[in-house]
């Protein structure tokens, strides 16, 4: 079992209407991928869909996959593409039970958004992940 030091929460950065084969296939045709950017995707409805094993590292963050877990919300910007915390009450709904799930198994790991990594320039998650955690637990 891999040692999870952080819990990373992320938005697709398209709009709401963005589906998971659109994605997926975004990420091997155009980034040449062979894994996913995340674990978990949340589609607005709430629908969770499980791209990756848990134990498998995704492609979330650069350098820090090895002891990551992902989970993205499909959204994250505005009508002209600009950051926004677009989370419907059914993506944050689940949202915070795969973070209480997986912060349950992994009681140490950080909560935070891919914004707060070390030379990340995107806004994604398109809001604070840490206030976001400590304001729900």
């Amino acid at each position: 079992m891999r040692t999870i030091t952080h819990i990373v929460l992320h938005c697709t950065a398209t709009p709401q209407s963005a589906t998971v084969a659109g994605i997926l296939n975004y990420w091997r045709t155009q980034l040449g991928w062979k894994n996913p950017g995340y674990h978990i995707l949340i589609e607005p409805n709430g629908t969770c869909h499980r791209l990756l094993a848990d134990e498998v590292p995704s492609n979330g963050v650069k350098g820090h996959n090895a002891h990551s877990l992902h989970v993205s919300y499909i959204g994250g910007v505005d009508g002209r593409g600009r950051p926004l915390d677009t989370r419907t009450p059914h993506q944050l709904a689940e949202m915070e039970r795969i973070v209480r799930r997986w912060k349950a198994e992994h009681p140490n790991a950080q909560v935070v958004g891919h914004r707060d990594f070390p030379g990340v320039t995107k806004a994604c998650p398109s809001f604070d992940a840490r206030t976001w955690w400590v304001s729900i637990h």
